[in-house]
C-alpha cells in the first residue's frame, strides 16, 4: 500500500505532465517532434526507453497514442480527459 502523500505527490506530478504535453503538442515546434519520438535516424541500443507519450496514454488510458495526440488539439477534451485521470486517482 503506498502512503497517502506519495500518491498525490504522484498525481501533481502527471497532471502537470499531461497539461504540458497538450501545450507542447498544440505547437507546431521541435518540441512536439521530440516530446513525441517521432524524429528521424536509428534508435541506439539496448533496452529502448519508454516515451512520454507512451506514459501519458497508459495513464489516460486513451488507447492508443494518436487518440491522445488528436485530444490535445482541442482543449476542453483534453483538460477533461486529464481531470478525469486525476479524478480516478490512477498512477
Amino acid at each position: 500500500m503506498k502512503h497517502p502523500a506519495l500518491k498525490l505527490l504522484i498525481s501533481k506530478i502527471r497532471k502537470r505532465q499531461a497539461t504540458f504535453f497538450g501545450h507542447v503538442m498544440r505547437r507546431e515546434k521541435l518540441e512536439n517532434l521530440v516530446t513525441t519520438g517521432m524524429l528521424e535516424g536509428k534508435r541506439s541500443r539496448g533496452k529502448q526507453r519508454e516515451k512520454l507519450i507512451e506514459g501519458l496514454t497508459d495513464w489516460l488510458k486513451a488507447g492508443k497514442s494518436l487518440e491522445a495526440i488528436e485530444a490535445t488539439k482541442d482543449r476542453k477534451k483534453w483538460r477533461t480527459m486529464i481531470a478525469n485521470a486525476v479524478k480516478q486517482g490512477t498512477c
